[in-house]
């Protein structure tokens, strides 16, 4: 267990890094500036410093030179957010200090607190390939999706993913970015988890004083993935208001931060993602016309697990063999059990497989070899969606009703937690609260 000190103004980056580092099974603590670093190293010692480039009081620089002054030495890994950045940091600096690209994955992390050897999950020789570094399957549907983003990755269009909740959307983000060999990052951004206040600013960034709480100038997700790939998640749950402001960097590349007047050039491909349906979007004013052929270039339907069944046992080894890694257990697979788990329908997809795989492994005896599966494949959320679809339906009832008769259902079953109940029907928060709020219902479930 190390000791980390993170160094960084951005308080939503923070969040995200102490919950990853934690994760890992670290202590960390936190300063935004240079002199709240000192004042950490004046009582405390460290192993490791993750330290922002940039702070509003200097550059993360100077606290090399001060941990040189007070005879302290821990191991330091440079944020920045730049490539372009990393390279002259690299010459700067001694040999020894590390360097990291915002945005930060959970990987990149790893590699840099853990060491390679316990970072790096290497496939097992057991003949899985992964297809574009993620992508596992050699079905026929997958051998089409790896046709087609081999295909537009030779290109700069925009793709739109569409599938269902679980089958992977971000990871066929990722395939694409990783075929298309770009210069820049991949850099992510759930569009349904910002509130309309927010999504402005996390898209296109902000000036400091921009609003109540903008004590410094922020880059949006687009100056982010310059020269790279932006991926907008539930891209179709952004407020039908704020798209217009979307569709205009789409068609002029130019991004204008919030609270700011210069256009700043941005060039990046974006990969959106939802799990509705097209009838969905072109009916129900879900998205304008006009942005969906922005996004929808090049649309790519992503197979759900029950249409390429025989690539469960692929991925049911991959998972098996990346948890044995990371335990030190060598659990394997019998015939009997990879047709079991071929025969489940898995509404929730490879997301499902993957969940029950990691509750089968931490129920099994490591001093064995077997993994025990357990009795009942079928999920919670499986068991209300089946209970919903059994239930019936009566002639004359119009979509409205039978709509609120599945919400009421599920909110009951999971005791009123609307998160958790958006997550069983496969839609956003946002929208479930639209939806109570259409029939009147909310003040049942507050």
């Amino acid at each position: 267990m190390l000791d980390i000190l993170l160094v960084d103004d951005d308080v939503e980056f923070s969040d995200v890094v102490c919950h990853i580092v934690e994760f890992l099974g670290h202590n960390i603590s936190t300063a935004t500036s240079l002199k709240e670093a000192h004042q950490w190293f004046e009582n405390n010692a460290f192993d490791h410093v993750l330290l922002d480039f940039m702070l509003p009081d200097g550059s993360g620089l100077h606290l090399l030179d001060h941990l040189k002054t007070i005879g302290q030495s821990p191991k330091i890994t440079l944020i920045s957010g730049h490539p372009s950045v990393k390279g002259i940091l690299a010459d700067m600096c001694e040999p020894n200090v590390g360097h990291l690209l915002k945005p930060l994955q959970r990987e990149d992390l790893e590699l840099v607190l853990n060491g390679p050897k316990k970072a790096v999950k290497k496939a097992k020789s057991s003949g899985i390939v992964r297809h574009f570094g993620g992508l596992i399957g050699e079905s026929e549907p997958m051998q089409k999706l790896y046709n087609m983003i081999e295909r537009v990755a030779k290109t700069n269009a925009n793709v739109m993913l569409m599938g269902e909740s679980g089958a992977g959307k971000e990871v066929v983000a990722q395939a694409i970015h990783n075929a298309s060999q770009c210069e820049g990052p991949l850099v992510a951004s759930n569009c349904g988890a910002l509130s309309k206040e927010l999504i402005g600013s996390e898209l296109f960034g902000h000036e400091k004083g921009a609003f109540t709480g903008a004590i410094a100038r922020k880059e949006g997700v687009f100056e982010q993935s310059n020269n790279g790939t932006l991926f907008l998640d539930e891209v179709t749950e952004m407020p039908i208001d704020m798209q217009p402001n979307l569709l205009r960097v789409l068609e002029t590349k130019k991004v204008t931060r919030v609270g700011g007047n210069r256009e700043i050039p941005t060039n990046c491909r974006v990969i959106s993602a939802t799990n509705r349906s097209l009838t969905d979007l072109a009916q129900n004013n879900i998205i304008r016309e006009d942005i969906y052929f922005r996004l929808a270039v090049f649309p790519i339907d992503i197979p759900p697990l029950r249409d390429r069944k025989e690539d469960i046992p692929l991925l049911a080894k991959a998972f098996l063999d990346q948890l044995n890694d990371e335990n030190g257990t060598a659990f394997s697979w019998t015939p009997a059990q990879l047709k079991e788990l071929q025969s489940y329908e898995w509404p929730g997809n490879v997301r499902e497989l993957r969940h029950a795989i990691h509750r089968a492994f931490i129920m099994s005896d490591p001093q064995t070899s077997d993994i025990t599966l357990p009795d009942n494949l079928e999920s919670p959320f499986s068991r209300v969606n089946n209970q919903a679809a059994e239930k019936p339906v009566s002639a004359g009832q119009t979509i409205e009703e039978v709509e609120k008769e599945l919400i009421h259902a599920t909110l009951d079953k999971v005791q009123g937690n609307k998160t958790l109940a958006a997550q069983m029907l496969g839609i956003s928060t946002k929208t479930l609260y639209n939806r109570l709020n259409a029939y009147g219902g909310i003040g049942e479930y507050k």
